[in-house]
């Protein structure tokens, strides 16, 4: 119990300096730039997927996180956010370096990854711009709303403001931290593998479903499985694609609506357990 207490504090503090900057950008944002800015940020929103899947590549959770926040002040757009969780890989990297894995897998495995991000994200928002073509008007409003219902520290400064929001979404993260982390502990990670053994259908499917898992701990967990050649690489792919660190706790504490929220977790699944069981099959 005593480790799992630890590791929950650890897991959460790495993430102070995400969030904590993350809101400082959004409150700059909303209450210091001027409308060109915003125009400027506006019309570079169609490369949003490109730029969210190259930076998505970097080690550690926080980037979802960021996004995440982004995303809820509709700064970016969904086709951005979805390209950041697919392409972020958690806790992969630091495991492949400190395993000595090869540069050229490990080289491979994010290029897969970058590239299945930056095509979903592009294919997402050219979707949605038909869908919905107010959509640009609808997000502009959305700022204001945020800054006007939820921002009650506003007058006392952005820094204030923005710090008053990092304690409180670090103390929803500890919470949900914890009560997954208690729960692998009862679990236990051989369980978990013998589920995910030489399935080439199911096994993507079961490491999607514990990529959902809003903690830096399901990444850990699906490459040390594959490090010890208990899943294949298509199937870690897959956990590791629908995998985006706590950003989809986040997402739901943020971001208003559940239906929307649900929504962008099944299709960011979709979009992670697919490409795992078609490479499973041809490979």
């Amino acid at each position: 119990m005593i480790e799992v207490i630890k590791e929950t504090l650890v897991d959460s503090i790495k993430l102070l300096p995400f969030l904590f900057i993350t809101y400082l950008i959004m409150e700059y944002i909303e209450h210091k730039t001027s409308n060109k800015v915003k125009n400027t940020i506006k019309k570079s929103g169609k490369f949003g997927p490109l730029l969210g899947g190259i930076f998505g590549i970097f080690p550690q959770c926080g980037f979802s996180v960021s996004a995440t926040n982004l995303y809820s002040a509709r700064v970016i757009t969904l086709g951005t956010l979805i390209a950041v969780y697919l392409s972020t890989s958690d806790e992969m990297l630091p495991i492949f370096i400190s395993e000595a894995v090869s540069a050229k897998i490990i080289l491979k495995i994010l290029a897969i990854k970058l590239v299945i991000g930056i095509i979903a994200g592009f294919l997402i928002d050219f979707v949605l711009k038909f869908i919905n073509k107010k959509q640009n008007k609808q997000e502009e409003e959305k700022i204001v709303e945020i800054c006007e219902k939820e921002h009650c520290n506003c007058e006392h400064g952005i820094v204030k403001s923005a710090l008053k929001h990092t304690v409180n979404i670090f103390l929803f993260i500890i919470i949900i931290t914890f009560a997954i982390n208690l729960l692998i502990y009862f679990i236990g990670e051989n369980t978990i593998a013998n589920f995910l053994q030489n399935r080439p259908v199911l096994g993507p499917v079961i490491a999607g479903i514990i990529g959902l898992i809003p903690n830096c701990a399901a990444s850990v967990i699906i490459t040390q499985m594959y490090l010890q050649s208990v899943i294949s690489e298509a199937t870690m792919i897959s956990g590791l694609l629908v995998g985006a660190g706590v950003g989809l706790a986040v997402l739901f504490k943020t971001n208003k609506g559940i239906k929307e929220n649900v929504k962008i977790t099944l299709l960011l699944y979709c979009m992670g357990v697919i490409p795992g069981i078609i490479m499973n099959l041809i490979f």
